[in-house]
């Protein structure tokens, strides 16, 4: 799918996660991504890979994304779009990154952006099946 046959706003939000993909801070990995997630109003936060020389302490771009919006006041959430520096095919994003999407909404769509703004769409319920969502904490326990 191309950025041009997307209706605003989620081209906005495939070009804001192929934007920021620069800004990343990634000296070990020299792997650049770039994350934008699209909050229930419209709102477009951005967020990008920060590594350490301790390599655990590493933050994925998904969840800086994330973490800005909620750090605004947003908790609900339409789409989320990732691009990182690879050409010839769509990545998907890390057990973690997922756990944290599984959090706010399964049904989020979820954009895998190349650096030339094609992308293929899929929801965060096919990206982790069988999640542990909030709701899981509530289920009748023995």
């Amino acid at each position: 799918m191309n950025v041009d046959n997307l209706e605003s706003p989620y081209n906005d939000l495939v070009k804001a996660a192929v934007k920021v993909k620069d800004k990343a801070y990634c000296p070990y990995s020299n792997f650049h991504v770039g994350a934008a997630i699209l909050t229930s109003n419209d709102q477009i936060f951005t967020g990008v890979n920060v590594e350490n020389a301790s390599y655990g302490l590493c933050v994925c771009a998904e969840r800086v994304a994330i973490m800005n919006a909620v750090s605004q006041g947003h908790k609900e959430f339409k789409a989320m779009a990732v691009c990182c520096d690879i050409k010839d095919s769509f990545k998907a994003p890390c057990g973690a990154c997922r756990q944290v999407f599984a959090e706010f909404n399964l049904n989020m769509d979820f954009y895998m952006v190349k650096p030339d703004y094609t992308s293929k769409k899929i929801t965060v319920g096919e990206l982790l099946p069988m999640a542990f969502t909030p709701a899981s904490l509530q289920e009748e326990r023995v």
